[in-house]
């Protein structure tokens, strides 16, 4: 790989080159009008193959394609049409894929709603989308029936886990969950549809062909949140299709199209970084899907794949972390395993090195954002030799077509090996916010480069190295700390389970560092934890607050810890 300079006065950086790994990918981007011909010409391709496992039941890339056309149709006869906008509540199960495309081939527009958003959360996003049709679980109608005054919603449909799964099955499983298990709340939505309901009136109706473009809007992903109410970045056809295709790219021809690959999807699909890599790039590859409704039940986990052999895993360090305290777990046939990608959050060395030692297979991590479709960059991946390497530690390099550079607090741009934002140009950056220009502006200027809010520094090789988060930032006495790098440590110790660290007021340093630790070990003290950080960290980067918690920290669904709940 090289580094190219660009313009002699500026010092931005392109990824030049990877063996097998085209530097540009604007070509295979204009293969495709829009995510629709993506989808029609890989369901034809692997008809005869399972797309999906849910609970030990298979949907068929053949059944799939009937059923999206089918909930496409009573779309169109509900008068859904091309820019309305469809929200998806529900964690992963056979009817997400179905409805997702289902609204792509309409020309609608797919807002991804968390499931266990409150009804406040709720109510926001659909007044701010304009949403006039949800599909939500069950188990969630509650939370909308309290979330319903002020929106526009027109059309609601509501799902059960058991829907999809068979006549007896099926009802049974439903039946546990709410009348034995008591996991589905009392609620009143009136001119609701059931999903089985709705697909037996849909077999009777035809879905007419909408055309779309490269610039539609395919997604409306809320994030932000942190700092007031979520925005919605609009992602494009030509956003997500770059995206994936970027992915396509960097796995390029390794894996044998003519063997079927299964893979585990643990985070849940309408976040971001599952939607392009498990249901998309998986897609393209032919691969079979395992989906995992709840990955923080690590026992339900591992009964599910207790008779999978799995080529493929997708997660965060929190995800990872918890399969590997399962002894089950840890004592399964990993012979099948090719590739394991983290990403969402920084992977804790200690998860890494022990990840290896279990699997023999290092963790590939990656970087995005939800901005971004979302990858940015990633670690290159050989198949071949993946059980020769090792977890770098670092974000490693741009995808095709894109850019970096990183800016100092001052505006100029950093040299390398120097720390600055990383800001990102290139087809998977976002179109904007939705309904936002005034917050569009203050991330995305008029060439297109997007401020991510990370601090990072690439070597001379074009290794990225992510230092944090500017926002969680804690300044100990002008110098500036990251929370990842404590939090990297204090997870070296063999007593710690879970940690997180924040900055907490200080009148004479400005700011002190406070660690979160949930023990593995019930006999740790503190100061043998201090101890510990002593031999790694200088002095002002060591914790001068330490709390234990008996229960683990808090964190979003998809497995990142929410330090801003621990301020």
């Amino acid at each position: 790989m090289s580094v190219v300079s660009l313009h002699p006065a500026e010092r931005i950086w392109l990824n030049a080159y990877l063996p097998g790994v085209p530097t540009d990918i604007e070509a295979e981007i204009d293969r495709y009008p829009s995510l629709r011909e993506v989808f029609l010409e890989h369901v034809e391709k692997y008809r005869q193959r399972v797309a999906y496992v849910s609970i030990g039941t298979e949907m068929g890339y053949d059944q799939w394609e009937k059923r999206v056309f089918a909930f496409a149709a009573w779309l169109q006869s509900k008068g859904v049409k091309k820019g309305d906008r469809v929200a998806l509540m529900m964690p992963n199960c056979l009817q997400y894929p179905i409805c997702l495309f289902g609204t792509l081939l309409v020309g609608a527009v797919v807002v991804n709603v968390n499931p266990l958003y409150t009804a406040h959360e709720l109510r926001h996003l659909l007044k701010d989308s304009g949403a006039e049709t949800v599909v939500i679980f069950e188990n969630f109608a509650h939370t909308l029936e309290q979330a319903l005054p002020g929106s526009r919603l027109k059309n609601i449909v509501v799902a059960a886990i058991g829907d999809l799964l068979g006549t007896f099955k099926g009802a049974a499983l439903n039946f546990a969950l709410r009348h034995v298990q008591k996991q589905v709340p009392r609620f009143n939505l009136p001119g609701s549809i059931r999903f089985p309901q709705l697909m037996k009136l849909a077999s009777v109706l035809s879905h007419q062909p909408v055309a779309l473009k490269h610039d539609d809007i395919a997604f409306l992903q809320y994030t932000g949140g942190t700092t007031g109410d979520a925005k919605g970045a609009m992602l494009t056809h030509r956003n997500i299709l770059a995206n994936l295709m970027q992915a396509k790219a960097w796995v390029g021809n390794q894996l044998d199209e003519n063997q079927q690959e299964t893979n585990v999807t643990l985070l849940p699909l309408y976040h971001v970084l599952s939607l392009t890599v498990n249901c998309l790039m998986f897609m393209c590859l032919g691969g079979r899907n395992i989906l995992i409704a709840n990955p923080r039940d690590v026992k339900r986990v591992q009964m599910i794949l207790r008779k999978e052999k799995f080529s493929g895993i997708v997660g965060v360090n929190t995800l990872f972390n918890g399969l590997l305290e399962n002894e089950e777990f840890r004592g399964r046939d990993f012979s099948g395993l090719k590739l394991a990608i983290a990403g969402g959050m920084a992977t804790h060395t200690a998860v890494a090195r022990r990840w290896k030692e279990v699997t023999g297979v290092p963790i590939i991590e990656g970087y995005g954002l939800t901005e971004c479709s979302p990858v940015v960059s990633i670690s290159p991946i050989d198949i071949a030799r993946m059980r020769e390497g090792d977890f770098t530690g670092t974000i490693g390099v741009p995808l095709p077509s894109t850019w970096v550079r990183f800016v100092r607090e001052d505006g100029e741009l950093a040299d390398l090996g120097e720390e600055g934002e990383l800001q990102v140009r290139g087809p998977q950056v976002m179109k904007g916010y939705w309904q936002r220009p005034d917050e569009t502006a203050k991330v995305l200027d008029r060439h297109g480069w997007l401020s991510t809010g990370d601090i990072g520094v690439m070597n001379e090789q074009g290794f990225i190295r992510l230092v944090d988060r500017k926002k969680d930032m804690i300044l100990v006495s002008g110098f500036n700390v990251y929370p990842n790098e404590i939090e990297d440590v204090v997870a070296l110790h063999p007593g710690v389970a879970e940690v997180a660290a924040i900055g907490v007021e200080d009148g004479v340093s400005g700011e002190k560092v406070k660690i979160f630790v949930v023990r593995k070990d019930p006999n740790l003290t503190q100061e043998q934890l201090l101890a510990h950080c002593r031999e790694y960290l200088t002095g002002y980067k060591v914790p001068r607050f330490v709390e234990f918690r008996t229960e683990e920290l808090p964190k979003t669904t998809v497995g990142k810890v929410l330090r801003r709940a621990l301020r």
